[in-house]
């Protein structure tokens, strides 16, 4: 069984392109559908779920086992959680991921936090079997998971760990491949409830989960993170457009090529260009010998942590980044933002509904029928795995320079390769 408010409605239009796939519905527990990591894990699993852990229940342990993006996307319908089960915001735990923790002050002021090794957990025996007696001991009375992407054997387990009386979970993408694993974890958990077909956007699924459980609507309401400005690691001079050309899967990103291009464009424009990323991206500023002589080119590359990233972001006049996490984190700190974006899961995270899309946020994509591939490239040519999608080389370099150059006030009449050409010394 599978509950929703019908009441909920989409009040925005949600972009399609392409044929998007469909989940499938909630399975029944078999043994012959279960990974064979599973059953490696499975009599420690049930050991630490079995645990004797005595005392009454009490509290809500809030499950999100993701990315930042997802994070973020998710922070506003979190304040609702303590009205909706009568509990205070020091009785919610909420439990995260390390990649975002150095956030947890600001984003979760008077919730209690408990991060994990999301990577351990999923392959790291021991490590796994501490967390389950973790959760267990807790005597949580209430366990939560509204994540739609996620994966069973981390997120739905994590609530199975627990133990926890009432034991809710939104109802997510399933695939053949992990439709015994979510009914294994969910077996004794309450109905899940549906926040939406595939594609759907993620603060469209917050907002209908929450109202489900309130038995009211409660609107759709986008992240402001309130960063204080004027702490980026950068000496005064002309203002500076940050640059953050990664992203945590290399077929996700918009060739570096273009990033050079925007880079010496704006530097002849009278802009400082700061370049931010993690050190394993450093590798694509190789032999950009010319680039990174440029007097205001600032390469921060592999030298911030996600606090310093803020601190960069917050005083930038815009960020062009790729759809990753950092993208979400300048949107919600209120930055002038141009992504580019794929087709991979679209709709689905980006791009923002127009109603909840800031009026200084652009999305630049191009269409393509083979859209919602969920990142398994079926048009990629050869064999280079670190070459961009298609999908992402066909956004092209202007595109992006008409909307940079809007919302920045300058003129992009001239072709960008045409001007850098002309004006490169």
């Amino acid at each position: 069984m599978v509950l929703s408010d019908p009441s909920i409605s989409d009040p925005f239009q949600t972009l399609t392109h392409g044929t998007p796939p469909v989940s499938l519905p909630p399975g029944r527990p078999r043994w012959s559908g279960l990974r064979r990591r599973w059953w490696m894990f499975r009599i420690f699993d049930l050991i630490a779920r079995s645990w004797p852990a005595f005392g009454p229940r009490h509290g809500l342990l809030v499950v999100r086992i993701d990315g930042l993006g997802d994070m973020l996307l998710f922070r506003p319908t979190l304040d609702h959680y303590a009205e909706i089960f009568g509990v205070s915001r020091q009785d919610i735990t909420v439990l995260g991921v390390d990649n975002w923790k150095g956030l947890a002050a600001s984003c979760f002021d008077g919730y209690r936090l408990k991060f994990i090794d999301a990577r351990a957990f999923e392959t790291n025996l021991f490590y796994r079997f501490k967390t389950g007696l973790w959760l267990k001991r807790q005597r949580f009375a209430i366990a939560v998971c509204d994540s739609f992407f996620r994966k069973a054997m981390i997120a739905d387990s994590v609530v199975w760990f627990s133990a926890a009386p009432r034991k809710i979970h939104s109802q997510p993408w399933i695939s053949r491949k992990t439709q015994a694993e979510y009914a294994y974890y969910q077996r004794d958990a309450e109905p899940a409830i549906d926040v939406g077909a595939y594609p759907t956007h993620e603060i469209l699924r917050h907002a209908r989960f929450v109202s489900t459980l309130a038995g009211r609507s409660i609107p759709p309401t986008r992240f402001r993170l309130d960063w204080p400005r004027g702490r980026a690691p950068i000496p005064p001079g002309p203002g500076y457009v940050v640059l953050n050309f990664g992203c945590n899967e290399p077929g996700r990103r918009w060739p570096f090529e273009n990033y050079r291009l925007l880079a010496h464009a704006l530097l002849r424009q009278g802009y400082r260009v700061v370049l931010t990323g993690t050190k394993t991206e450093g590798g694509d500023l190789e032999g950009q010998t010319a680039l990174l002589a440029e007097p205001n080119l600032i390469n921060l590359v592999g030298k911030t942590n996600i606090d310093g990233l803020c601190d960069v972001f917050a005083d930038a006049k815009l960020v062009v980044c790729n759809d990753t996490g950092p993208g979400h984190l300048s949107i919600t700190l209120d930055v002038p933002t141009v992504m580019v974006i794929g087709g991979g899961h679209f709709g689905n995270f980006v791009p923002y509904p127009e109603g909840l899309r800031p009026g200084q946020v652009r999305f630049v994509f191009e269409p393509m029928p083979c859209y919602h591939c969920f990142w398994n490239c079926t048009q990629r040519q050869g064999g280079d795995d670190r070459t961009s999608f298609p999908c992402l080389q066909a956004v092209s370099v202007d595109r992006v320079w008409a909307e940079v150059s809007d919302l920045l006030g300058i003129d992009a009449s001239v072709p960008i390769a045409k001007f850098v050409r002309s004006n490169f010394a």
